[in-house]
């Protein structure tokens, strides 16, 4: 976490190439197993663990039929779900993001889509970039069967076709409970586009789902 707030030169030429090696130049081709559009309006949760979840929550806000996002902890308990105590690496919580999304204007495959193409690198285990530790690993918490069987089919999709460098060692996990994250996390990238780990690390994602995605792409503006 010491990356956030101190980050050497030495650090930021290196967080610099990490991101310019690991993120894709076009979107990954798109799933081969989807949900149909719904027929009418409604919500639906995913949730979604790719490192620091201000980056995750960053790419989803501005993803079309997205209707609200909110950075929290999933994996452990209710007791443990704090910062505080998630960064100790003893909780089992991932940093997750908990995505609302409409399904008559986007399908849980999209979102897919997005998460493996822009949110994160799927390849590194319990990390990315410079964030270190279980807390930061990659991973699907579905909140039904389809999710399960979408998520599942993508990835052994997405591995066959050698889509990544090395194999997808992104979890698949039921969703036991999503807890909300302390609320100076949440829009933490909108409020602080100054901040050095947001520039290097978070602003580039962004900019990959506009140029990936532009007709996803939507501007955000805090609620």
């Amino acid at each position: 976490m010491l990356a956030r707030i101190v980050l050497g030169l030495g650090v930021v030429f290196l967080i610099f190439a990490y991101f310019m090696k690991t993120t894709p130049k076009q979107p990954i081709p798109p799933p081969k197993i989807d949900a149909p559009l719904a027929a009418a309006p409604g919500k639906e949760t995913a949730v979604f663990a790719g490192g620091c979840f201000w980056g995750t929550q960053a790419v989803f806000e501005r993803v079309k039929g997205v209707i609200h996002t909110a950075a929290g902890y999933a994996g452990g308990s209710a007791a443990t779900a704090t910062y505080d105590q998630v960064i100790t690496e003893t909780t089992g919580h991932a940093e997750s993001v908990e995505v609302i999304y409409d399904p008559s204007r986007i399908t849980y495959g999209q979102l897919l889509r997005v998460y493996f193409s822009v949110a994160h690198d799927p390849t590194e285990l319990n990390r990315q970039g410079p964030d270190v530790g279980t807390s930061y690993r990659s991973a699907i918490f579905y909140t039904n069967e389809e999710q399960k069987r979408i998520a599942a089919a993508y990835i052994a999709q997405l591995d066959a076709e050698k889509v990544f460098p090395k194999p997808i060692v992104t979890e698949v996990t039921p969703l036991k409970g999503f807890y909300r994250a302390e609320d100076y996390h949440q829009d933490y990238a909108l409020k602080n586009p100054s901040n050095p780990y947001i520039q290097i690390c978070d602003l580039p994602k962004i900019s990959a789902l506009k140029q990936q995605f532009p007709d996803l792409f939507i501007e955000y503006k805090a609620k």
